[in-house]
């Protein structure tokens, strides 16, 4: 992986850093002004090392309150690559991804977390930049009743862990309709509901529009055992307002499962989700596969560039934001891994008050802007010199 010799950034620092000026650089950047790091069982690590993937451990704290206790929460965000060509048969490719992702969530488990993420279509190369119907559709299943939740469902009952995963969804009731839809399993291993995408990308060789078009679910926020869930599914990050229903929908934790190559995002992704965090008052996770992926047949992405058969390198580089603005380091930008976070929920209520940024909205403002600017004959709010 010639383009990825900076595994991780967080690892460069720690190689050429004086170890106090490590500690500004990381106040600087995470905004954590002591160590983050969380102990992981042995169990947890040698199932990591058995099954090659890497397993990190981060926390965040609340200040202590008198009249609630701390709601501690820990959180397993899994990043991965495919497990075989693009060529081989499709169960063949679900199988191995689904053996390789069981393991990690074996490890989270055994680290003790309560809530599990996947990438974005975890149970499939991204194929949506082919623009290729077939073999990929063939991947799609049923939210509900498919294969994935069914086995997931009885991981989440074993582990007493609600699941979280995104699959290529089959909508049988309307017209086997596909769409882009993450899936939420309660610890009970019962089917919780689903929120499917609802941006769309149209740039560079995400040629997503093709396959499924924009969610029709809203912003669902999930009450579950362990905090109010929500999931802004990948170019979801891109827009605030996105982010900003969940929050208002009263979400907890907001993950953002991805699916994002280098060069035409990195720059963002340690940003959008980190900056979701603190305008919100709510976790945010943001998981990214990692790999490049090659398919049978060229394709081309309307950019000037030659017409290429490959896809990626997907960069990892999951990480985890506070409400405060703080965020622990990432994941590898090339390796499988699971990144475990515990979480004080106690904090967003108590940066919010702090903050007060619920207190300064101005929702009917925006509201009737809004409203003004979704009509045909809008005008913008430009006042210039008479």
């Amino acid at each position: 992986m010639s383009t990825f010799e900076l595994r991780n950034l967080d690892e460069c620092l720690e190689k050429h850093l004086p170890a106090k000026e490590l500690q500004e650089v990381r106040r600087i950047l995470y905004g954590v002004e002591k160590d983050q790091s969380l102990e992981l069982p042995e169990s947890a690590r040698q199932t990591a090392s058995q099954n090659g993937f890497e397993i990190k451990g981060f926390k965040f704290e609340a200040r202590p309150e008198e009249l609630r206790k701390p709601r501690l929460v820990r959180i397993g965000a899994i990043q991965n690559s495919i497990a075989l060509v693009t060529t081989a048969p499709i169960e063949e490719q679900r199988e191995a991804i689904w053996n390789k992702v069981k393991s990690m969530i074996k490890a989270a488990a055994q680290a003790g977390c309560n809530i599990v993420c996947t990438q974005e279509a975890w149970t499939m190369p991204f194929a949506f930049c082919t623009r290729e119907k077939f073999p990929w559709c063939e991947f799609a299943e049923e939210a509900e009743r498919g294969p994935t939740t069914k086995m997931l469902s009885e991981l989440a009952k074993a582990y007493n862990m609600v699941i979280i995963h995104s699959i290529l969804e089959r909508d049988m009731e309307h017209g086997e309709t596909i769409w882009n839809t993450a899936v939420v399993i309660s610890n009970s291993g019962r089917y919780m509901g689903k929120h499917r995408k609802n941006h769309i990308p149209r740039v560079g060789d995400f040629n997503e529009s093709t396959y499924y078009i924009e969610g029709n679910t809203g912003h669902p926020v999930f009450e579950t055992e362990f905090g109010k869930l929500a999931i802004n599914i990948c170019y979801g990050r891109h827009h605030p307002q996105n982010w900003m229903m969940f929050g208002l929908n009263g979400a907890e934790i907001v993950f953002n499962p991805s699916a994002t190559i280098g060069r035409l995002s990195e720059p963002l992704w340690s940003i959008e989700a980190r900056n979701a965090a603190i305008a919100n008052s709510y976790f945010t996770v943001a998981i990214n596969r990692v790999g490049t992926e090659e398919f049978p047949n060229e394709y081309t992405s309307g950019d000037g560039k030659a017409a290429h058969k490959d896809f990626g390198p997907f960069y990892g580089s999951t990480y985890v934001a506070a409400p405060d603005g703080s965020r622990t380091p990432s994941l590898s930008r090339c390796e499988d891994g699971v990144l475990v976070t515990e979480l004080d929920l106690n904090l967003c209520r108590q940066v919010k008050d702090f903050w007060g940024f619920r207190m300064t909205q101005r929702l009917p403002l925006y509201a009737e802007s809004f409203s003004k600017a979704a009509q045909l004959d809008f005008q913008p709010q430009i006042v210039r010199e008479k």
